[in-house]
């Protein structure tokens, strides 16, 4: 199975790395490709130049649409491994047979930008998967956020509307920090919950592998006894939930606006296969309404401490696309795309995107025939009696195209059910035909201070600055004032100082809802510590002791840390080991440790200032000084928590450093 789809894609596959004669796209040898065909040397091109014509028109059309949202994204191709059979929970074939691979496809984007804004703005990160199994395509089409900012898709337009960049000067691109945004925020109160994760530091991830994804949705789960679980899907990055600092996020979109995609590129090429276990929240169907939230509202989670998240398989990451147009760039999600097994609930959110999905896909990628582009087709057969189309890439053969028939003996017919045919859950349903939200619904604030309060105090203080940022780029009174109104009915504190921050008026009354209640699982301060795979900065400064240097490398090496060695120039220390960056092309935002050797007595200017930075963004510090006096004039205490002077500490201490990531109890 876990070769299917490679060996699919391997027939539409052209490796032009290979001698070939060039010909045009019918197949023609063309023994001309530099001069279009003119009358003269110097004469007008004529029109019956087809191979001109042929090629300009393809170039002219080479770009399709980009996504409304989403546009920036990046995609690997995988695995996935089920740990146990779930056949309790449901008859989907790849989720109750432990012997099967299952092939996948991961792309993961951010919302508000074009195809050409950021990797690190402050945004939602979009996370999908699509299954490829023996049953059809399963798509997951999460975020890495378990909440959204609507509850109704009929909404969905108008917040995207809102957090585009505003339609008169086309102003800011991959941001959120402006008046239409922050207009629509103090608008929706019910935006309260996802805007707080939206301000945390879940929306300036350090990797793309390192962090979680959620399907969001309330979904079902149904058994081949047509027994229902409701069901909440979680991916658990192994390397833990990690972030950047603010200010790292905007140094790197400067120095390496595709920061994130390199990082995901860099890791499959390595061998540094990205991992996620996928988790399922379960809940009875009889047990729907013994919430103090509404399981159906897209703007609440499922807190773990009530409903634990169930681990059942491994997602790997093991191989890059080849052509990142025809895989990346034409991939299409849907979470409609279910198998038997797995069905909807009544999510009124959900409901909407089942429509919006292949509607925006007819427009993107030109017509209804985008399931036979490779990257899109499923690894089992197909058979309907959709026919022709723009794109159309089957030949089908057959006098009939249609149900019911006679001519072809009824072919294709309907599966029975038992024999894996697909059954919507027979809900009953009682109701009037209305348009209005549930009271159950109603509940705005609740969950947003649920999260808050389980924020470390680091993180609370990250919110804070994020709210100030942003509603300090906006220019309208109102906005801002409405903005700090929404807040003030999370946290009264977290209102009031951001209200002096940005210059709002303090709401005369204290709204804020009251609750102690916290979900540990919520902060990031709880997260799986490791060294693997960090990016180390080695820096010189004078001449290294190269020996000593060698065996630091070989302990990184076996602790799966990547390193870059950075000096004036660029040149070999050994036979073996070079310098790789200088400082012109290297900058501390985009590693995660330094490590300072130094021969002289002075820490030149380059070297002092990556440092210095490193120290200020909490990050490990080692430094390995022949003159111990050579930091004295820096802003560095090296007697602070994360900072490791190798002649006294091990080389041990500072890998244990690198795991813990950030040192937020340092005093700068």
């Amino acid at each position: 199975m876990d070769n299917k789809k490679t060996e699919q894609l391997k027939q539409f596959t052209i490796n032009n790395e290979e001698k070939a004669g060039l010909t045009t796209n019918q197949g023609l040898k063309m023994a001309e490709d530099e001069f279009s065909l003119k009358a003269g040397l110097r004469g007008p091109t004529l029109m019956e130049d087809f191979h001109f014509r042929e090629k300009m028109t393809h170039f002219d059309h080479e770009r399709i649409p980009e996504r409304i949202v989403h546009a920036r994204g990046v995609g690997a191709h995988g695995i996935f491994q089920l740990y146990e059979s779930l056949a309790d929970y449901t008859k989907a074939d790849f989720l109750t047979d432990t012997s099967k691979t299952t092939p996948v496809f991961v792309r993961i984007s951010t919302v508000q930008g074009s195809r050409g804004s950021s990797d690190t703005v402050r945004d939602v990160r979009g996370f999908a998967t699509k299954f490829y199994t023996d049953e059809g395509n399963f798509d997951l089409v999460g975020n890495n956020m378990p909440v959204f900012f609507i509850q109704d898709a009929i909404k969905f337009p108008d917040f995207v509307h809102a957090v585009k960049p505003e339609p008169h000067n086309e102003i800011p691109q991959g941001a959120s920090a402006h008046d239409t945004f922050w207009d629509f925020i103090g608008q929706n109160p019910e935006s309260a919950h996802m805007v707080m994760w939206h301000m945390s530091d879940r929306a300036i991830p350090r990797s793309l592998r390192m962090m979680e994804g959620f399907g969001v949705h309330t979904f079902r789960l149904i058994n081949a006894e047509g027994k229902a679980h409701f069901v909440k899907f979680h991916w658990k990055p192994a390397l833990g939930v990690h972030s950047l600092v603010w200010e790292e996020a905007q140094r790197i979109a400067g120095k390496n606006p595709d920061f994130h995609r390199q990082d995901l590129y860099e890791a499959i090429e390595k061998g540094d296969y990205p991992e996620w276990e996928l988790g399922f929240q379960l809940i009875p169907e009889e047990d729907e309404y013994r919430f103090d939230f509404d399981i159906l509202d897209p703007t609440k989670l499922w807190p773990e401490e009530e409903v634990p998240v169930k681990i059942v398989g491994k997602m790997t990451l093991d191989r890059n696309v080849d052509n990142f147009f025809a895989e990346t760039e034409q991939v299409a999600f849907h979470p409609g795309h279910v198998v038997p097994g797995i069905d909807f609930s009544n999510d009124p959110l959900l409901q909407g995107r089942l429509f919006s999905y292949t509607d925006t896909q007819l427009s993107r990628l030109g017509g209804p025939n985008f399931h036979q582009i490779p990257i899109n087709k499923p690894v089992c057969p197909f058979h309907n009696n959709q026919r022709d189309g723009m794109h159309q890439m089957t030949i089908h053969h057959g006098q009939t195209s249609y149900h019911r028939n006679a001519l072809n003996a009824n072919q294709p017919e309907p599966v029975p059910v038992e024999q894996g045919g697909y059954e919507h859950y027979q809900e009953k349903i009682d109701g009037r035909k209305i348009r209005g939200r549930s009271e159950s619904f109603r509940d705005f604030y609740s969950q947003a201070k649920l999260f808050y309060n389980s924020l470390a105090p680091f993180e609370q203080q990250h919110v804070k600055d994020a709210f100030s940022f942003e509603l300090g780029k906006c220019k309208s009174d109102m906005v801002k004032a409405n903005a700090v109104a929404l807040i003030n009915h999370i946290d009264r504190q977290l209102a009031e100082e951001v209200a002096v921050k940005i210059g709002a008026p303090i709401p005369a009354k204290n709204c804020e809802v009251t609750s102690a209640k916290k979900s540990p699982a919520l902060s990031m301060a709880n997260t799986i510590r490791k060294p693997d795979t960090k990016n180390v900065a080695i820096l010189l400064n004078g001449e290294p002791d190269a020996e000593l240097l060698t065996s630091w490398l070989g302990i990184f090496a076996q602790h799966k840390l990547n390193y870059s060695i950075v000096d004036k120039k660029l040149h070999s220390l050994t036979m073996d080991v070079k310098v790789t960056d200088t400082y012109e092309t290297a900058d501390s935002s985009l590693y995660d440790a330094a490590l300072l050797i130094s021969s002289d007595p002075i820490i030149q200017t380059p070297a002092l200032e990556f440092i210095q930075t490193t120290y200020k963004h909490y990050k490990p510090l080692a430094v390995a000084l022949s003159h111990p006096n050579a930091l004295a004039n820096s802003r560095i205490n090296k007697e602070g928590t994360g900072v490791y002077d190798l002649k006294t500490a091990s080389i041990q201490s500072f890998i244990d450093g690198i795991a813990q990531a950030r040192f937020w109890d340092r005093i700068l």
